[in-house]
């Protein structure tokens, strides 16, 4: 499998993906992204700012989320404790072709986004959940990510979690 940026022809798939994501999300009685986030316009902004990524295998889109290098605003203020207050990394909209659902593809995403924050000498990554994302919460607990506390994103309370890369 193969990390790369997403470009604008990719859109339509990312977006289909995304689409698949909300669905399995409101089927699982989740309040996570019910509410027209994340959007197609969310998502053009990613790509034009060079913050989309697509997990590709056997020439096809299998995952995207965008990664974010520098300050998210939403982060300064957290009901808890950041590990580390240097540069950072941000994971947002992590989202895995529906038939691949359970099959690692997120974990394998997460992974080389950390290999890349590492290759960009960033070493923490930041991310947030919501609290009945239970697929996530179980990703970021395999992945060792430390639970710092709760923030505010899009106007719902959100675990937010960090991890210190190597």
């Amino acid at each position: 499998m193969e990390l790369r940026k997403a470009v604008l022809a990719d859109k339509a798939m990312i977006w289909e993906i995304l689409q698949q994501a909300i669905e399995q999300r409101k089927n699982e009685g989740s309040e996570q992204w019910q509410n027209g986030y994340p959007n197609e316009q969310i998502l053009f902004e990613d790509i034009m700012q060079n913050y989309g990524y697509v997990l590709i295998e056997n020439d096809h889109i299998i995952a995207y989320a965008a990664l974010i290098f520098g300050i998210e605003p939403t982060y300064n203020i957290i009901q808890g404790k950041w590990l580390t207050d240097g540069d950072y990394a941000v994971v947002h909209r992590v989202a895995t072709l529906a038939a691949l659902t359970g099959k690692g593809i997120a974990t394998t995403l997460l992974l080389k986004l950390e290999d890349l924050c590492q290759q960009q000498n960033v070493h923490s990554i930041k991310i947030d959940t919501n609290f009945d994302n239970l697929p996530m919460l179980k990703i970021l607990a395999k992945l060792g990510y430390t639970y710092c506390g709760e923030i505010f994103f899009n106007n719902s309370e959100r675990k937010a979690f960090e991890k210190i890369l190597d």
